[in-house]
């Protein structure tokens, strides 16, 4: 280092001490982007770090954990899932002690009154609607994944705190790349002041992108884009193009006796233990394989169990069983069994592992943590792994890109891919990271290298006012404050920058009509009449022809009604042409009729409306057997020829008046065009192209404007609906601006149907019912079912049906006031975990429990029971909270609670 960069180096440890503090703790150098991300942290600044996966971006976040420390004031760490805020809080307990770092995720609340607290977004977002008291020492909020406010079902709760948070806290967001880093950070200064945007596009691990076609692993490009464009690898193409040749589905062979078609082989991809073996063998393990899933990624690590794989050494295999042990201790040992825990602890002393959402989490948290230490080889995992979670892998495999997303099958999205590939390549411990594509036949490589190559992924607000949040809003700051925050949303800073581009359109087009106007010789207004008589006429020309055709289509219908077995006709037109005698009427009480024929040149089946343009008359009667064998050839062959033997014989044409010369008003209408002023001038044609071009543009233009009063303050105005409608069930009184009692309890209900919650508590449906009988009920307010369950769910016996109808009722008359207020509509409740959570809470076993579903038809794992009913057990701890233990229902809410938080529901929530 020369004299004068040792300088600014000394000026700039003197200028950032806590940042040179910081950095001399770590054991790495920090990259540029890290180092502005802090230096604007110190200056005082919010931050908004956007980098890919895997870049370390949360060295800026834990710079603000640093800073918070040495200030002495408070941080909050906030993530959008548990199982990265328990991660995250792992991390930081390490780093700075228990003492000083707490966690609260809703189902665990460890020292929340730390200095340091790790937590879930939602849980601040019911902070700073309560007023909490944690909130005045606050010095920062670090928002791991802020890019998440585009989740549909759960992004509202970002800008609700972004929003929310008082000025002097201090906002870092951490996010994913994304294509309109700028936007955002503009929307940050506008509701936050001074915000830094740092963008970094850079991976500090290098990515390769590759192609296992059959056994064979190839690149997917020629080289790595410096030269400022990727090639595709030729050779991947030559060999996707053979082996799809070869085991084409049908290939066509010309033989003697003319053309045939015969199979290809059918292909079949390389086994999961293959693909595995031949990514050992090339020094790519660890690796993630993404089985979009869970019922795959279960069969996925049992089949290559089953198999005999083993990737772990002895050694490994007795840490694995250490910390397996330690981590599951709490889980009881009668449910071990009923868990699959001796298959799935197998799996693990042999390096390999299952990730998703229908894990116990215990589970997914074990197998994070062997992940992390290198002691698991292999995960099949489903995309919530991509969420977040540190489990960073040297090689992610694709088996397919098409993924459920609920509704249907979809293709990954550009942006789906860059973030599970992203997991590729451990800073620190790998030079390169791999992502893989498994070749199926259909999958184009040049789709493929699309996927690999698109850098545009824009970050979309998914806020939208909801029950909960009006009220809390109305509380808080009056119905006028509250549109004005409204109005500071990203959604309305989205939607109001749209509108920019949509006005300029209405400008030109504007314009355009003006020039369009000018262009039309003589009176134009006159021009606009003479035009719109002419459509007139054409309009009620189709309507006389759409009614001649229904009265002909009816009268048709009632032609072939009347037909007898025998009857001689002629059918006019198509393939059918000629003379056929009705064997058949074909008379339905419920279709059309379609009269079974035989025609002159022997075909024999059923025909229909579309077989006549006109009334059928029948033209003679020929006398046939009693019962006509129609598959017999003879028997079609004799009525034929007895058919033209008859004598009988096609009519001529008949021409048909058309109603359009006998109808009154379009007479009325011609004559009106004939006498109009414009109907004789010269340049007539002329102007009515350029009349014509003023109409659909003046269409197009009352459309767009449409558009913009519609975006225009959309979120204020669903605000109002939502207040009119609380006013209506007494939420809200005196003008909408003050909340009543019921209000107060609804404020305080943080649920999907947080409305439907405080209209059960309100009018007393769940009153009298025992504990167990009222998490039967509440859960129907949070269960959802994955897919269209076979039949009814079944419902325990007592009180439960009635209150179930009941709430069922008021959800209706809900939907209904939601409809008349043009309001999403509050999802409709499902019964389908009603069972099982009662048994639970009456104290039967897992096993009994899981059982009993199963016998019901019902697909329920172990993870998916225990997220359940900590879901259920949550909403009960609200209904607790709102009501308070001298209330009956607040009183079985928390006997509930304490029925179901035991045993595997327990385990690990504290």
């Amino acid at each position: 280092m020369s004299p004068a960069e040792a300088y600014q180096a000394s000026k700039r440890r003197a200028q950032y001490p806590q940042l040179t503090r910081f950095a001399d703790e770590a054991d790495f150098g920090f990259d540029d982007f890290q180092i502005r991300g802090c230096r604007a942290l110190e200056d005082g600044h919010g931050v908004l770090v956007c980098a890919p996966t895997g870049a370390g971006k949360t060295v800026v976040g834990e710079f603000a954990v640093h800073l918070a420390l040495a200030e002495g004031r408070k941080c909050f760490y906030t993530t959008p899932i548990k199982a990265l805020s328990n991660q995250k809080y792992g991390d930081l307990v390490q780093r700075y002690g228990a003492d000083t770092v707490g966690l609260l995720t809703g189902d665990t609340s460890i020292n929340g009154n730390a200095q340091i607290v790790v937590m879930t977004t939602e849980v601040l977002r019911n902070m700073l609607y309560a007023g909490s008291s944690a909130i005045n020492d606050l010095g920062y909020v670090v928002m791991d994944e802020i890019h998440y406010l585009a989740d549909r079902f759960r992004g509202a709760v970002w800008e609700e705190v972004i929003l929310h948070l008082p000025e002097y806290v201090r906002v870092v967001g951490l996010s994913a790349t994304v294509s309109n880093a700028e936007e955002f950070g503009e929307w940050l200064v506008t509701v936050r002041g001074d915000t830094t945007v740092v963008v970094d596009e850079h991976r500090p691990v290098p990515l390769w992108q590759h192609m296992m076609v059959g056994n064979r692993l190839l690149d997917l490009f020629a080289d790595d884009g410096s030269a400022g464009e990727l090639r595709m690898n030729p050779g991947l193409l030559r060999r996707v193009e053979e082996v799809g040749r070869l085991h084409a589905p049908a290939a066509l062979r010309r033989g003697r006796g003319g053309r045939t078609y015969s199979r290809g082989p059918r292909f079949r991809p390389p086994s999961r233990v293959d693909m595995i073996t031949r990514l050992d063998a090339a020094g790519l393990l660890p690796a993630i394989v993404f089985i979009f899933s869970r019922a795959g990624c279960d069969a996925a690590v049992g089949q290559v169990t089953r198999a005999g794989l083993r990737l772990n050494t002895p050694e490994e295999a007795a840490e694995v069983r250490r910390i397996v042990d330690t981590r599951t201790k709490d889980l009881p040992e009668g449910d071990l069994g009923v868990l699959g825990y001796w298959e799935w602890r197998e799996a693990l002393e042999n390096g390999i592992a299952g990730h998703h959402a229908g894990l116990l989490p215990a589970f997914k948290e074990t197998v994070e943590e062997l992940f992390v230490r290198g002691l698991v080889k292999v995960v099949f995992a489903t995309e919530t792994l991509a969420l977040g979670i540190n489990m960073p892998a040297r090689t992610v495999v694709l088996e397919r890109l098409v993924k459920y997303n609920g509704e249907a099958h979809v293709d990954l999205t550009p942006g789906e891919y860059t973030q599970l590939t992203g997991r590729a390549g451990r800073r620190g411990i790998d030079v390169e990271g791999h992502a893989v594509v498994v070749w199926q036949p259909g999958v184009d490589p040049k789709a493929v290298a699309g996927l690999a190559s698109t850098r545009t992924y824009p970050l979309r607000s998914s806020f939208r006012p909801g029950y909960n949040m009006a009220i809390n809003l109305v509380a808080q700051l009056g119905h006028e404050q509250a549109r004005e925050l409204l109005e500071q949303s990203f959604a309305q800073f989205q939607a109001d920058r749209s509108v920019v581009g949509l006005s300029r359109r209405i400008e030109k087009n504007r314009e355009a009509l003006k020039g369009y106007a000018e262009a039309v010789s003589g009176d134009f207004d006159a021009m606009l009449d003479y035009v719109a008589l002419r459509k007139k006429i054409s309009d009620r020309e189709k309507a006389l022809a759409r009614q001649n055709t229904a009265a002909r289509r009816a009268d048709t219908a009632v032609s072939l009604e009347k037909l007898r077995k025998g009857d001689v006709i002629a059918v006019p037109a198509g393939r059918r042409a000629g003379l056929a005698v009705v064997i058949d009427p074909g008379l339905d009480p419920v279709r059309e009729p379609r009269p079974v024929v035989v025609t002159e040149d022997r075909w024999s089946g059923p025909l229909s409306l579309a077989d006549f343009s006109a009334p059928v008359e029948p033209l003679g009667r020929i006398k046939l057997p009693r019962h006509v064998e129609l598959r017999s050839p003879k028997t079609r062959r004799d009525i034929a020829s007895h058919l033209r033997d008859s004598g009988i014989s096609l009519p001529g044409r008949q021409k048909r008046r058309s109603g359009a010369n006998e109808d009154g008003e379009l007479a009325a209408l011609r004559r009106a065009l004939r006498a109009h002023p414009c109907h004789g001038l010269a340049e007539r044609e002329a102007n009515i192209r350029w009349v014509e071009r003023y109409h659909r543009l003046a269409a197009e233009t009352e459309q767009l404007e449409r558009r913009v009063a519609a975006t225009t303050h959309s979120l204020a105005r669903a605000f109002d609906r939502i207040r009119a409608l609380l006013a209506e069930r007494g939420y809200l009184a005196e003008g909408e601006d003050r909340v009543t009692e019921h209000g107060a309890r609804l404020a305080r209900l943080y649920s999907e149907s947080d409305l439907l919650a405080a209209e059960c508590i309100r009018h007393g449906v769940w009153e009298g019912l025992t504990p167990p009988e009222l998490a039967a009920v509440v859960s129907t307010l949070v269960f959802e079912a994955r897919r269209d369950s076979p039949g009814e769910p079944r419902l325990p016996a007592g009180g439960v049906p009635k209150a179930w109808q009941e709430t069922a009722k008021i959800w209706t008359d809900l939907a209904e006031d939601e409809r008349r207020h043009r309001l999403d509509r509050t999802r409709e409740p499902d019964a389908g975990f009603a069972w099982p959570v009662y048994r639970w809470a009456r104290g039967e076993s897992l096993e009994k429990v899981l059982t009993a579903a199963d016998a019901n038809g019902q697909e329920l794992s172990a993870g998916d029971f225990v997220r359940w009913s900590r879901q259920v057990v949550d909403l009960l701890d609200q209904i607790k909270t709102v009501l308070g233990r001298a209330d009956p229902v607040g009183d079985a809410a928390a006997q509930a609670v304490k029925a179901l938080r035991r045993g595997v529901v327990a385990a690990g929530a504290e």
